[in-house]
């Protein structure tokens, strides 16, 4: 089979091109051609790189994990179905794949596991965390990596994973860093029972958080515009942006450490206990 302008296909779909060739007894070629005289992008390299790499029996699972990591695991839950592989849409997948493996044991009659299970924290924030493909190389290794990290029982833990890339890569990027603090935050949302951190339009959403009075007047004092819903217990904050308190007018709004620091900082002010009258 010769398929022109391979660059232009994803990977899935050079992956199907090449099943369909060699399921006979007879031995069959799959040519994917693309132009020389311009560069191939990064993405494109990529791809046909790893169906030239991939080419054993059951080499599916590595390509799709490939792909997963070109195309990014998305938001599951929201609209969107693109982009980084950040610790939230990561982990979320880990979550489904332990569930899955779960199980499977169960079915196939082994022991379950005693390890106690974490409570599930939803943080959907525009915080680009991932461990990039050239700090962990290899997709398992990656995986692995992940699953580490979404498994980290308390802060003892996490930082034992911490150290234990340090030691196998080096110091983390910006990126795998960021990811590390995200599952730092989520510790602190479910020491709080708050399940879910996400944003919505311009605010941001945590829920459930349950306020008393004097947490209520807290957050009026700290927060005018913010919102608080009884019935589901679901605080909704303004984004905050760059700059002095407040924000200025026009200013960006904050993303990645400053955006998890911000509401890290905001969670421990609405659940921290009044003072104790004398």
């Amino acid at each position: 089979m010769i398929v022109e302008r391979g660059d232009l296909l994803g990977l899935a779909q050079l992956h199907q091109l090449r099943g369909r060739v060699g399921r006979g007894r007879e031995r069959g070629y799959s040519y994917f051609l693309y132009p020389p005289e311009a560069p191939l992008t990064e993405t494109a390299h990529d791809r046909l790189a790893t169906i030239a790499q991939n080419t054993e029996l059951g080499a599916g699972m590595a390509v799709a994990m490939k792909d997963l990591e070109i195309r990014g695991a998305g938001n599951i839950l929201g609209a969107e179905q693109s982009g980084h592989i950040a610790g939230v849409g990561f982990d979320l997948y880990i979550r489904l794949v332990g569930e899955a493996v779960d199980v499977f044991r169960r079915h196939a009659g082994a022991e379950p596991s005693e390890e106690e299970e974490l409570a599930d924290v939803r943080v959907d924030l525009p915080v680009d965390a991932h461990i990039p493909h050239d700090y962990v190389p290899g997709e398992r290794l990656r995986l692995e990596a992940y699953r580490k990290i979404a498994a980290a029982p308390d802060a003892a833990g996490l930082e034992s994973v911490r150290e234990e890339l340090i030691d196998r890569y080096g110091q983390p990027p910006s990126a795998a860093r960021r990811l590390l603090a995200v599952a730092t935050f989520r510790h602190a949302c479910r020491a709080a029972g708050v399940t879910e951190v996400t944003n919505q339009g311009n605010n941001i959403r945590f829920a459930p958080l349950p306020l008393a009075d004097s947490q209520l007047v807290r957050l009026k004092r700290l927060h005018p515009k913010a919102t608080y819903k009884e019935v589901t217990k679901t605080v909704s904050v303004p984004r905050p942006t760059e700059g002095a308190a407040g924000g200025r007018m026009g200013a960006p709004a904050l993303r990645d450490e400053d955006l998890l620091d911000w509401c890290a900082k905001l969670l421990t002010q609405l659940t921290k206990q009044p003072a104790p009258v004398a």
